[in-house]
């Protein structure tokens, strides 16, 4: 199913996210809540409700990369409990630079939200050719 990531999170309060599937490398961290950190909606803060330390800058994809729209399995879909790519929010996991030029969003491994259940899981695209470091500019 084609994911076409336009829904925007920051309507919402401090939503806990619950992932089904532990992100990997952070098998104990499957509780995170998602805080928006700018007036523009633009960069969020992903934090473990385990470990306030264990945080991750996230985007959503659609003022970066307009066209990303990754491809999930139907396993993936399923865990999610989806039908349609409406039902979900994407994330963008970012490593920050030291000048925003140097800032870089894995396009390889984006993060799906089921948006009524907050239920969440790392996808890997595998064989999709998509970069795990993408240039991160704002689409004007």
């Amino acid at each position: 199913m084609p994911v076409q990531p336009e829904a925007d999170p920051r309507d919402d309060d401090l939503p806990i996210i619950d992932f089904v599937s532990p992100m990997p490398g952070f098998p104990e961290h499957q509780k995170f809540v998602l805080v928006r950190l700018d007036e523009e909606g633009m960069l969020y803060a992903l934090t473990s409700l385990h470990d306030s330390e264990v945080r991750f800058l996230v985007v959503p994809p659609v003022s970066f990369f307009p066209d990303y729209a990754p491809e999930i399995s139907d396993e993936s879909a399923e865990l999610l409990g989806v039908t349609n790519a409406e039902q979900l929010l994407v994330l963008l996991v970012v490593t920050a630079g030291e000048t925003p030029a140097d800032t870089t969003a894995n396009l390889l491994a984006p993060i799906l939200v089921e948006l009524t259940g907050r239920r969440a899981l790392q996808v890997v695209l595998t064989g999709s050719g998509l970069p795990v470091r993408a240039e991160l500019m704002a689409v004007a």
